[in-house]
């Protein structure tokens, strides 16, 4: 357990009676109360949002389809933005793009597949509608242990494909979307390369060129003309990305967890996330975007524009019923989000550049958007990956475990090791701030029978009465003549609290301790499916709190600090990451040792006897026997 000064020990504050420190083990219980609050806070709160810009309906955003402003055009290729400005296309450079043209018809007789891929990925294109059917991450596996597909079928299906297209014409996104385009390849291509897909019939001539390279980012440009006229048609990433394995059918469905998704956009290096709920379906909005994106814990699909000037967005917010409870399909059915994005340009031609991966540390530090000079030097991916409130903890604490787990060899298994160094190191290093526990609490102590003293000249006071500030300056008083510090043993806990919730952050939001697996626990960043941590967490915070040193305090309060609490965390972590109720459950044990070896101090000893003493002579106060034993922290 984080360092947490027994609840037992007598202490101090104002209060009524003989009762000894009814105001200091009131502000423990509050501090515990409060932790757990603040764990369930973490576990239950939405993603925080922010206002985004005024959206604009489907006919305004419509309205404003311009003109092409330029040639189509490979990646490297620039069209002017409306400052004067070059934007870059940002694709790898390779053959120039089609541009649609008048004449015959350009339809593929039947269906084709073509398949790109370098080291990271394999991309399974259909040249109905130009599509994406699979998008694998070779780096990654499901739950199955087969390679991630960011493409979830059940949803693919209702919803559509990545890089379909979106207009405002619900049947020429559907004529545009299951056309047979004519494929400039079929069967492998390896990246770096160039494909492109070509329609051209009834009126409608459409174009779309993805250019790849060896990194997780590609180029696409799309233009589609509708008799000769620019048509505002958007490149779309309909229906999330991720696990989403809730979406499974239920027969094979793996996941007992939802997947949490959010729209992320950031305009002039400002970043802005939209909780789900409150993403609004095919809202269009024109700004500076430099990126957007959605994005679950792990991953993301962020679409960065060539032109920040004419960029523009659309949010899709879709749901689908799922069994409340996912392990039982029979479960009441309720409504889940599934969100998307389609990002163009005004002008009607659309050139960006897409990263569809993982949100790794380096591989979002080396993704930039475009910058004013057009090129891709403007403000990188990383904030992407979101620690909250903890970012200041969360951030040196997600590097000091990659260090260690570098030292280790970088394996998988070696994240569960590294977190036990880490917590052995910061656990040791707090060892100083227990010594200082002990001696204020042995201070408390040994003032006790003057706290009670001065209690119990005030005994008789009512709890609004004036007169009780006097008692309570003279306890000050007293606090400061023997130099004892009222707030000395909530030290190590006030240290540690934020520690915790910075291992949350960055166990929810660390792609490498996704599926880290550490002796049994399969992934770190999912509760223990066995629940051996969560039990031990109550059993060492039970054990700790019970050899160490108590004055005999109330019974009931007794037994809702030294069992109730550790029930509270234990249920708690029993829904937590692993990797965290691993950090948790090993502070634990390390603290319950280093009990045993305080208690054998001076310091222990001494406190171990003004607390037998204390509790013996509560008791016979109380007109129990004189020679009555009396059950203390055992040593």
């Amino acid at each position: 357990m984080p360092e947490i000064r027994n609840p037992n020990l007598d202490s101090h504050g104002s209060g009524s009676g003989g009762g000894g420190g009814g105001d200091f083990r009131s502000l423990i219980t509050f501090t515990f109360v409060a932790l757990a609050l603040l764990l369930a806070f973490q576990y239950f709160k939405p993603q925080s949002s922010t206002p985004a810009p005024a959206a604009q309906s489907a006919q305004q955003a419509a309205s404003t389809a311009a003109p092409a402003s330029g040639q189509a055009s490979g990646g490297a290729a620039t069209t002017p933005s409306a400052s004067g400005k070059k934007s870059s296309g940002g694709g790898a450079s390779a053959k120039p793009a089609i541009k649609p043209t008048a004449g015959p018809a350009i339809v593929a007789s039947t269906e084709t597949e073509t398949t790109v891929e370098n080291e990271l990925y394999r991309i399974t294109f259909t040249n109905r509608g130009a599509q994406v059917k699979h998008w694998i991450l070779k780096k990654y596996k499901d739950s199955a242990g087969k390679p991630l597909d960011l493409v979830q079928p059940q949803l693919a299906k209702e919803f559509g494909l990545p890089l379909s297209l979106f207009t405002y014409d619900s049947a020429l996104t559907q004529e545009l979307n299951t056309a047979l385009y004519q494929p400039s390849a079929t069967g492998e291509l390896l990246a770096p390369g160039t494909l492109t897909f070509h329609y051209q019939q009834n009126g409608l001539d459409v174009a779309k060129t993805f250019h790849f390279s060896s990194s997780y980012v590609i180029g696409i440009q799309t233009e589609v003309q509708r008799n000769g006229a620019p048509v505002r048609a958007l490149v779309r990433w309909p229906a999330a990305l991720g696990d989403m394995e809730e979406f499974l059918p239920s027969s094979s469905t793996r996941s007992q967890m939802l997947t949490p998704s959010q729209i992320v956009w950031s305009m002039d290096g400002k970043q802005k996330t939209i909780e789900a709920k409150k993403v609004s379906g095919d809202a269009t909005y024109t700004a500076p975007y430099d990126y957007a994106a959605v994005t679950d814990l792990y991953f993301a699909a962020a679409f960065l524009p060539s032109s920040l000037d004419h960029a523009t967005v659309v949010t899709l917010h879709n749901s689908v019923d799922l069994p409340s409870d996912l392990s039982n399909p029979t479960s009441k059915k309720k409504p889940d989000s599934v969100l998307g994005l389609a990002v163009g340009d005004t002008s009607g031609i659309t050139r960006l550049r897409l990263f569809a991966g993982p949100k790794g540390t380096d591989v979002l530090t080396a993704v930039h958007a475009t910058g004013e000079d057009g090129k891709p030097d403007g403000p990188s991916l990383e904030p992407l990956i979101q620690y909250g409130w903890w970012t200041i903890i969360a951030k040196p604490l997600y590097w000091a475990l990659r260090w260690l787990n570098g030292m280790m060899g970088s394996g998988v298994n070696s994240w569960g090791w590294a977190i036990l160094v880490f917590t052995l190191i910061f656990t040791i290093a707090l060892l100083p701030t227990r010594f200082l526990m002990m001696k204020s609490s042995l201070k408390m102590m040994r003032i006790q029978p003057k706290v009670e003293a001065i209690k119990k000249r005030y005994a008789n006071l009512k709890m609004n009465d004036p007169k009780r500030q006097e008692m309570n300056a003279e306890m000050m008083a007293l606090y400061k003549e023997e130099g004892v510090n009222m707030y000395g043993s909530c030290l190590p806990l006030l240290l540690q609290m934020p520690l915790f919730f910075a291992f949350y952050k960055v166990l929810e939001n660390a792609v490498e301790l996704r599926h880290a697996h550490w002796l049994w626990l399969a992934d770190l960043s999912s509760p223990d499916p066995t629940h051996i941590l969560p039990i031990l967490i109550i059993m060492t915070m039970f054990l700790t709190q019970y050899i160490t040193p108590s004055p005999g305090m109330d019974p009931a309060q007794r037994r809702m600090m030294a069992i109730a609490m550790p029930v509270v965390f234990g249920f708690m972590l029993w829904h937590y990451a692993s990797g965290l109720a691993l950090y948790w459950g090993s502070s634990n044990l390390i603290n319950l040792a280093m009990q045993l070896g305080v208690n054998q101090s001076h310091i222990g000893k001494e406190m171990h006897e003004l607390a037998a003493r204390k509790a013996a002579k509560k008791l016979t106060g109380k007109g129990g026997p004189t020679n009555a034993r009396v059950i203390q922290g055992r040593r």
